[in-house]
Order: structure tokens, then C-alpha cells, then sequence
């Protein structure tokens, strides 16, 4: 069984074979040729070939836009994938051919993977990542080469640098909030609460008050400082959201036990009474945030 796999994976390289020709030739004398360059044609002399080929052919059914969407290979790169496949499934059975293909694995998940989610981290941070210095600290230290002396451990040193941009990232994003809530507190109609919550009164509700335990609605349309919409009650069909007042974040909280049902108010929220240091969807970290709110009623 196993050779007959060998074989009909073989042939498959076989297709892409450069041939030598001259002149015009005929169909039949190119698919000669085609076959006659590598290896000879299969041949299916029982069930368990024809059982092993089908079975080959069959794996295949969708695998050209699997490779496209997950490797960025196209159908006019098959020849190279047949090769390093050929390399694969044919190769010895050896402790340092099962070492090299692990290395080749371990590559494939450092770079879809590991090296994506870093450098994302480090991404607007007085530091980047530097793929190939990346990847030579990783084979000096499975290597054993201490040449390039750290003055820390590398886990602890790179614990060490990881903070320090986290906080510096954290303090642009903090200032440009804390620059936007000093500017609009001089604004006409803006009220500014004990914690830092900023709000304008756009429609004066003259209805009940909801408790924090109460379940209100509301429709509503939350932005970031430079006018980037993240999420609306519209996005969501026509119904206002429903939802208990003290189950969302600190400001609309504090600020939905303040509005009279009927209210329409615009809020202005520190990144403190919102999400923090937490990525939310579309919300960067420390983000001061803008909320249009019109609370429509209590759901009692």
C-alpha cells in the first residue's frame, strides 16, 4: 500500500517535468515526452491501486484555495509545492530528516502565528519587532550560542521592555483622551461630574429616573475622539437596546441614573469609566469615548 502511495504521489511532481523540444510537435508526442522525462506513468494493477489513487486525487478537492487563502499560493506555484511535498512524503525515515521537517513545522507557526500576534503588540510603541533579529535570537538560544551577551534573562528582559512600551503606548493614548475631556469641559453645555464623567443635555426627558438595577433602553451611537463610529443601536435592527443600567460601563452608568426617560444626552467617557487598558472590538486600549444616548424607557 505504502509504495503504492509513493508511486502515485510521484507522478504527480512528474506533471510539471521541463521538457526538451524542438519544433512543433504533436499532442501525443508531448505527453510522451512529459512522462518519459521523470518516471514512467502509473499503472493501477488492482483495487488497492485504484482504492489509493482515488483516495489522492480526492484529498486534493479544495486544497488550491486553501493553500491561496492560507499560504498566499496560487495554482502557478504547484510545481514548488509538489516539490517540497515530494521532499516530504519521500524522505528517510531518519532522526535528522524528522528534525529538519520539525523545524520546517515549528517555522510555519512561528511566522502565521506567533510573529503576527508580537508584532501587533508592539505596534504605535517606541519599539518594533525586527522579524530577522527575531528569528536569530530563537536559533542562538536552541543553539546554545551566547555570543550576544543580555543584561538580563531573556524572559525577564523581554518582560521588562514589554512593560515599559505597554506604559508608554498607554500614556500617549491617555493624554490625547485627558487633552480632548480639558478642551471640552469649556464648551457650552458640558457638565462635568465629580469622577471625571463629561455629559451635554441635547433633549431634557421629564420622566422616571432609572435605578442601577433597572432594566432600560436605549438607542445610542458610540464613537472614538477622531469620529471613527464603533457600534449603534441601529447596527442591531430598529429596537432600542435593552440592558440592566449597572451592567455596562462605569460612565453610562453613572450617567443612565441621572436621565430622566425621554432624555437624549451626549457623553463624554475617560477611559477610566469605560474599557481601560482592555482592546474592545473596534476600541483601542485607554480610549476616551463619545456616546449620543436617548433613553427611551424602563422595562419593568
Amino acid at each position: 500500500m505504502k509504495k503504492s502511495l509513493i508511486i502515485a504521489l510521484a507522478i504527480m511532481a512528474g506533471a510539471f517535468c521541463s521538457t526538451a523540444q524542438a519544433g512543433k510537435k504533436k499532442d501525443k508526442k508531448k505527453k510522451q515526452e512529459k512522462t518519459e522525462c521523470c518516471v514512467a506513468p502509473v499503472v493501477l494493477t488492482n483495487n488497492h491501486d485504484t482504492l489509493s489513487y482515488a483516495a489522492g486525487q480526492m484529498i486534493t478537492n479544495g486544497l488550491t484555495s486553501y493553500l491561496k487563502n492560507q499560504f498566499d499560493v496560487d495554482e502557478t506555484q504547484m510545481k514548488d509545492f509538489v516539490r517540497g511535498f515530494n521532499e516530504v512524503v519521500n524522505a528517510a525515515d531518519t532522526p535528522e530528516q524528522k528534525a529538519r521537517l520539525a523545524g520546517m513545522q515549528i517555522a510555519a507557526q512561528l511566522l502565521q502565528q506567533m510573529l503576527p500576534g508580537i508584532t501587533k503588540e508592539f505596534t504605535d510603541t517606541p519599539d518594533t519587532i525586527v522579524k530577522q533579529v527575531l528569528f536569530r535570537g530563537f536559533t542562538d538560544a536552541l543553539l546554545n550560542d551566547s555570543t550576544v551577551k543580555l543584561a538580563k534573562p531573556a524572559d525577564e528582559l523581554f518582560r521588562d521592555l514589554q512593560q515599559k512600551n505597554k506604559d508608554a503606548k498607554a500614556e500617549k493614548l491617555t493624554a490625547e483622551g485627558r487633552k480632548f475631556l480639558e478642551e471640552n469641559k469649556l464648551k457650552e453645555g458640558v457638565i462635568t461630574t465629580e469622577s471625571g464623567l463629561q455629559y451635554k443635555i441635547l433633549v431634557r426627558g421629564e420622566g422616571e429616573v432609572p435605578q442601577k438595577t433597572d432594566k432600560v433602553k436605549v438607542h445610542y451611537e458610540g464613537r472614538l475622539i477622531d469620529g471613527t463610529v464603533f457600534d449603534a443601536s441601529s447596527k442591531h435592527g430598529t429596537e432600542p437596546a435593552t440592558f440592566r443600567a449597572d451592567q455596562v460601563i462605569k460612565g453610562w452608568t453613572e450617567a443612565l441614573t441621572m436621565m430622566p426617560v425621554g432624555s437624549k444626552w451626549q457623553l463624554y467617557i475617560p477611559q477610566n469609566l469605560a474599557y481601560g487598558e482592555r482592546q474592545a472590538g473596534q476600541i483601542p486600549p485607554y480610549s476616551t469615548l463619545i456616546f449620543d444616548v436617548e433613553l427611551v424607557g424602563i422595562e419593568k
